[in-house]
């Protein structure tokens, strides 16, 4: 959970000031039967501090409000909902993995992060991007199959492999001066 505490935070929060113009979307598939996708949307996302102590356990909150709320319809009888905003800005619902992959990397504009790719800066113009990229763990078989298959741009931001955290910053900075 620290890594992904690392990313939210590098995503969202810069020096005293938060990307409001910002979404970030996470695919939580530890375990596939209980695999969940995480959207956290910066225009309504509220209670994000700068140490990942307390973005961890936003986050940690937030999933177990939605597991806690679906078990609580399925006692009632109820049928629990599929997506909930379970705490300002932040959408919880489950996740059928490859589906959910195959949907954002078939968005106009996505790209799929590589350290063998074409160089950032002569592939992005403009002052958004979308990117794919997975860590700690390399992507399994099947999702390089799907991307592959999509034929996403491999888009690299150097020779070496990077923490996604690292990566959300470079490619923040560099939208950042392209926009100035």
């Amino acid at each position: 959970m620290d890594a992904v505490a690392n990313v939210v935070t590098s995503t969202f929060l810069y020096s005293n000031n938060m990307r409001r113009d910002t979404t970030l979307t996470l695919l939580l598939v530890s375990d596939p039967e209980r695999a969940l996708r995480v959207r956290l949307e910066g225009t309504g996302l509220r209670y994000l501090n700068p140490d990942e102590r307390s973005t961890a356990a936003l986050l940690k909150n937030a999933i177990q409000r939605f597991w806690g709320n679906r078990a609580a319809a399925e006692r009632e009888g109820e049928t629990p909902v599929e997506t909930a905003e379970t705490s300002p800005g932040i959408w919880v619902a489950r996740s059928r993995a490859l589906e959910d992959l195959s949907a954002f990397a078939r968005e106009p504009g996505t790209l799929w992060l590589h350290e063998r790719g074409t160089p950032f800066p002569e592939v992005v113009g403009g002052s958004t991007a979308r990117a794919i990229l997975s860590d700690p763990y390399e992507f399994t078989p099947p999702e390089q199959e799907l991307l592959e298959g999509i034929g996403l741009p491999k888009v690299s931001l150097g020779p070496l492999a990077l923490h996604t955290a690292q990566c959300v910053t470079i490619i923040h900075n560099r939208l950042d001066r392209q926009s100035f």
